[in-house]
């Protein structure tokens, strides 16, 4: 199923996207909540109810009468976030001049960062490039994971029974201040620097990771090309590493990294300018488009 969060003249809610209609699962299914995280803090009824609604649901609404809303419009802390997690992005990182952590550029360990909650923004939301006053916005397509089953010390072989779905984030960056301040949290924080969309695809629909393959295109010139299998660090890996520290929960949300060929992987480097159009695409998830602002 790929599920929504949306909004018309009757407010905000869920819904399960079916091409180019929206089952209302508010009319579908009154009794499920209209919040993504109290839905997948469900589990499995949860599933089972929005399988129930996808099979009989009669009344849809057109996908152009709603706003997109981001899956999680809201999460309930901080997102999680990889860097330096593709093989040639991490080598296109340690040359731009912009790498503050120092040691080799392929990490023996996952390298964790996380952005606030307040960053998080729709699909065709503007990114406000002009909040960075270091003119230094950049572009990262990452495939993400949303938690299902929480639990701490989860093994990386249970990892994936752990997952409720997976979603696209731009994990735009600050460059400047990612540098800067020798740590990645501001950079990675602004207001509206993690658009997340289109939907929130629940695992099952993709049980094999390996086989995804994320582009990444500004004003439609293709900058990022790469197999998910190009992870230095797997989802299980990922996991299991956070995991193995503190209690994930229903409704965390994690960022895996990002691939070669974002803005600073160029010489001079192509940031970000008002007016460009970021179009991130993962299938089945779909494309994650926003202009900037």
């Amino acid at each position: 199923m790929r599920l929504i969060s949306f909004s018309d003249r009757d407010g905000s809610r869920i819904g399960i996207l079916d091409g180019q209609s929206v089952i209302d699962l508010a009319q579908a299914a009154p009794s499920l909540p209209r919040d993504m995280n109290a839905l997948i803090g469900l589990g499995e009824p949860g599933l089972a109810a929005l399988r129930k609604a996808q099979t009989t649901a009669a009344a849809r609404l057109p996908l152009s009468s709603v706003k997109l809303l981001a899956p999680i419009p809201r999460p309930l802390k901080n997102i999680f976030a990889v860097g330096k997690n593709y093989h040639e992005h991490a080598k296109e990182f340690e040359k731009s001049g912009f790498d503050a952590t120092g040691g080799s550029a392929i990490p023996d360990l996952p390298i964790f960062f996380t952005k606030a909650p307040t960053s998080v923004s729709a699909p065709l939301d503007p990114i406000p490039s002009y909040l960075d006053y270091t003119n230094s916005t950049d572009y990262e397509g990452e495939l993400t994971v949303v938690i299902g089953t929480g639990g701490r010390g989860i093994k990386k072989a249970d990892a994936l029974k752990h997952v409720f779905g997976y979603t696209i984030i731009n994990d735009v960056t600050a460059r400047t201040l990612q540098s800067a301040h020798k740590q990645w949290f501001l950079g990675k924080s602004l207001d509206g620097y993690c658009p997340m969309g289109p939907a929130l695809v629940t695992a099952d629909e993709i049980p094999d990771l390996g086989k995804l393959q994320l582009l990444t295109r500004v004003n439609g010139e293709l900058r990022q090309n790469a197999s998910v299998s190009d992870l230095i660090f797997d989802v299980p890996t990922i996991i299991a590493a956070l995991s193995a520290v503190m209690t994930l929960e229903p409704g965390d949300v994690i960022a895996t990294g990002t691939s070669v060929g974002v803005g600073i992987g160029f010489k001079p480097p192509k940031f970000l300018k008002k007016g460009d159009v970021v179009a991130i695409t993962i299938e089945p998830i779909g494309t994650l488009e926003n202009p900037v602002a």
